[in-house]
């Protein structure tokens, strides 16, 4: 990306404010200009219609109601203020099943705890040169959950099923406003 991130508003949904704190001021290393915070998902519901974030970084662990939830209230409730925010889970819950089930609820990328700068660089930079397309099927609304094109398959459907998955209502979306052509 040439360029800073100068132009990029993060929201940061963490209950733990030495958390958020250090998340900010990395953040800010990097030229993030503006950074919002929220200890909850109400707060952080009320930030995204204030401030129209281009990136969240969402803790997994939250009070009444998790990063998974939340992950899915943004990403299909009828008044979600952008259901195509990119997300990025930040946890320390790193096993498998974690991962699949943030994954599934439609987070972009998963970052574990304790968050490294150029990590959490790699993937706000993975967000915005390379961002995923969205897709809604029965049951799922979120960026498309494959991250890599297989060169050895050689039909249009990736995986069995897929033709009747789209035939029985699920479609591409037509995908979130590209956030490397806004940001220059």
């Amino acid at each position: 990306m040439s360029g800073s991130f100068d132009r990029v508003r993060v929201l940061v949904l963490e209950d733990n404010q030495h958390m958020s704190a250090i998340l900010r001021t990395i953040l800010q290393g990097f030229g993030v200009r503006t950074v919002v915070e929220a200890r909850d998902a109400a707060d952080a519901f009320e930030m995204m219609r204030e401030v129209n974030p281009d990136i969240a970084l969402v803790d997994y662990q939250l009070g009444d109601v998790n990063g998974l939830e939340f992950t899915r209230l943004v990403r299909n409730s009828p008044d979600s203020p952008n259901k195509y925010l990119p997300i990025i889970m930040v946890t320390g819950h790193t096993d498998r099943a974690r991962v699949i089930e943030a994954i599934n609820a439609g987070v972009n990328e998963y970052l574990a705890k304790p968050v490294k700068p150029v990590d959490l660089y790699a993937r706000l930079l993975a967000l915005i040169e390379r961002p995923r397309r969205f897709l809604k099927a029965p049951g799922y609304f979120g960026p498309d959950r494959r991250r890599r094109q297989d060169p050895r398959y050689q039909g249009p459907w990736r995986r069995a099923g897929d033709q009747e998955r789209l035939n029985a209502g699920a479609a591409e979306d037509e995908g979130p406003p590209d956030l490397k052509e806004r940001l220059g």
